[in-house]
């Protein structure tokens, strides 16, 4: 069993929390509280997600809960550009780590269910 914390999957999920974190500091307070602890709080339980995958032998279940994450922090990102918080480089960013991480999930869950 590999190491929960060496899966590229849970590095690039980890960057992206760190990544937030910073931003996070920028926002305006109304949002900061809101949609940032919101995106924090949902990367977090990816985070775990993924670290409750590599442990047990039914993955694709966790792995369908880690794709809904993915989902709604896709979705909270965009409405922070929406609103003006982030910029367009901030969100290619992190849209680029998201699209790493979703890639990554998805065969991560089609290998899960072949075995």
């Amino acid at each position: 069993m590999m190491i929960y914390d060496n899966l590229p999957v849970y590095k690039a999920t980890y960057d992206l929390l760190l990544q937030f974190f910073i931003l996070n500091r920028h926002l305006q307070r109304d949002y900061r509280y809101t949609l940032g602890e919101s995106i924090k709080n949902e990367l977090v339980d990816l985070l775990v997600c993924i670290y409750n995958a590599n442990t047990v032998r039914e993955k694709a279940p966790i792995l369908t809960t880690a794709r809904e994450h993915v989902v709604k922090i896709k979705l909270q990102i965009r409405l922070l550009v929406d609103l003006k918080q982030i910029s367009i480089k901030q969100y290619a960013s992190a849209a680029e780590h998201i699209e790493s991480i979703s890639k990554q999930l998805a065969a991560w869950q089609k290998s899960a269910t072949k075995a």
